[in-house]
């Protein structure tokens, strides 16, 4: 398969509004039905062979343990329990307010009670419509559906191998469901006093020194895929360092500067995967050179820390 597929904004627009609002609301009951996490790990989402899965949550609020999956072969939401019931039901034809009515029904019938303490959409243009009246957004193609998820895939792998070169605390590949991007970061341990004012989403979120990296399908905003990094807080005269490849450029956004890499630019390099692992890297250094990480004590060259094994990776034995 073709590494990095075509996703352009436009043509699926409408099946991603919609998927995002499908994805927020299973995601609210994967934050109230989940231990919470540090930097909110417990949140996000993470990729399956077939889709994206919340993982098995429960118990922790008096539930029994449960999972729930999108399937984007099949184009089901399925939800199951530790003792083997199982309840699954088409994605295909729902409205946002169709799904939500179906994965409470879905939970009810499990035995599986879980309040959504905001029943409405974060941070989309509709957050004060509550999902259970939202029939504007209904439009559900699985052959976009499924692009995505095989995008999220492949992007996923990348990331992945990037993650492997940093030895210190680092958060899972995840795929977030407010932002709808997928993300790693990597974290100092350096404290980072904020502000009394701030939400306490944003409060936990960057409680340390990070340096962040993504991919996101492009929005309002931006309206085009692309790959990014940030640091935060960004240290002075970060925009100034350089990246790599040509078609990376610092961009300016609220007071700060995001790193960033158009999708489609890095699908007509000659060596793909090269190009985002050589932008994640630059972009690290970046901010690290700037932040004052201590970049070479933290490296893990293919994921090895110890040097003997290093060595041995780098002159195998003969023979």
């Amino acid at each position: 398969m073709e590494l990095f597929l075509p996703i352009p904004l436009a043509e699926w627009r409408d099946t991603k509004e919609t998927l995002h609002r499908f994805a927020q609301i299973v995601g609210k009951i994967r934050l109230a039905a989940s231990a919470r996490r540090n930097h909110w790990w417990n949140v996000p989402f993470h990729l399956t062979g077939r889709g994206i899965t919340t993982r098995p949550m429960g118990q922790v609020d008096g539930n029994p343990i449960f999972t729930m999956d999108f399937d984007f072969v099949a184009h089901r939401l399925v939800v199951s329990t530790l003792d083997g019931r199982e309840i699954s039901f088409p994605l295909v034809g729902q409205s946002v307010a169709s799904f939500h009515d179906a994965v409470m029904e879905s939970l009810a019938t499990l035995g599986i009670r879980v309040r959504l303490d905001v029943p409405r959409p974060f941070d989309l243009p509709d957050s004060g419509r509550p999902f259970a009246e939202d029939a504007e957004h209904a439009t559900y193609e699985p052959a976009q559906a499924n692009r995505y998820w095989q995008v999220l895939s492949q992007v996923a792998s990348v990331l992945e191998e990037f993650a492997a070169g940093y030895s210190g605390k680092v958060s899972p590949v995840h795929h977030f469901w407010h932002t709808f991007d997928i993300a790693h970061t990597r974290f100092s341990e350096r404290h980072i006093e904020q502000p009394q004012k701030l939400d306490p989403v944003t409060r936990e979120a960057y409680s340390r020194e990070v340096i962040s990296f993504g991919f996101w399908f492009g929005d309002d905003t931006f309206p085009a895929p692309a790959f990014y990094s940030y640091t935060a807080p960004e240290p002075a005269h970060l925009a100034e360092e350089p990246l790599e490849p040509a078609a990376a450029h610092w961009v300016a956004r609220n007071d700060s500067h995001l790193a960033v890499l158009p999708y489609d630019e890095v699908r007509a390099e000659a060596d793909p995967r090269a190009a985002v692992l050589a932008f994640y890297e630059s972009a690290y250094r970046a901010g690290a050179r700037r932040a004052g990480w201590p970049i070479d004590p933290l490296a893990c060259p293919g994921g090895v820390t110890d040097p003997q094994l290093r060595s041995n990776r780098s002159h195998p034995a003969s023979g």
